[in-house]
């Protein structure tokens, strides 16, 4: 079973938690989350703006969780990320695998974060505190070589 889900509005972290446990009924021995936060940059950002493909972003999602899954025994996954305004605080993305072991669902969640974070067709730009708009994100270095390990 995968989702993956693309929308504006915020998730329920739990409520997704408790919705996959429900479908699969006791059949999992490990359910691990990521969720990735808006930061506000020690009070520099107002928020950040999200843009995306539609149809792109969901289809190249799609084809890293296929890949995940033909690695690892997964039970589930779904994937929710955000578009549009996205204020300090509020999650970004959500990740969630579940299978019959703890180390294949943390090492997909890893996985799959790793695309997102360097790969996934998403642009992100700043909202200052201060008003107006920063530069594009990109990712770090850091991000790249964390990538890189898969």
């Amino acid at each position: 079973m995968a989702e993956i889900s693309i929308q504006g509005e915020p998730f329920d972290v739990a409520g997704e938690i408790a919705r996959l446990s429900e479908e699969l009924a006791g059949a999992a021995g490990a359910i691990v989350t990521f969720t990735g936060l808006c930061r506000d940059e020690q009070g520099r950002l107002a928020g950040l703006e999200l843009e995306h493909y539609p149809g792109m972003a969901e289809a190249e999602i799609g084809r890293v969780v296929e890949a995940a899954r033909a690695r690892w025994p997964l039970q589930a996954v779904r994937v929710i990320h955000r578009h549009g305004l996205v204020r300090p605080g509020e999650g970004i993305v959500l990740v969630v695998t579940a299978s019959s072991h703890r180390v294949a669902a943390f090492e997909a969640a890893s996985f799959l974060m790793d695309y997102l974070k360097t790969r996934a067709p998403f642009w992100k730009r700043e909202h200052l505190a201060e008003g107006g708009t920063g530069g594009w994100v990109e990712a770090t270095e850091h991000d790249e070589a964390a990538a890189g390990r898969w």
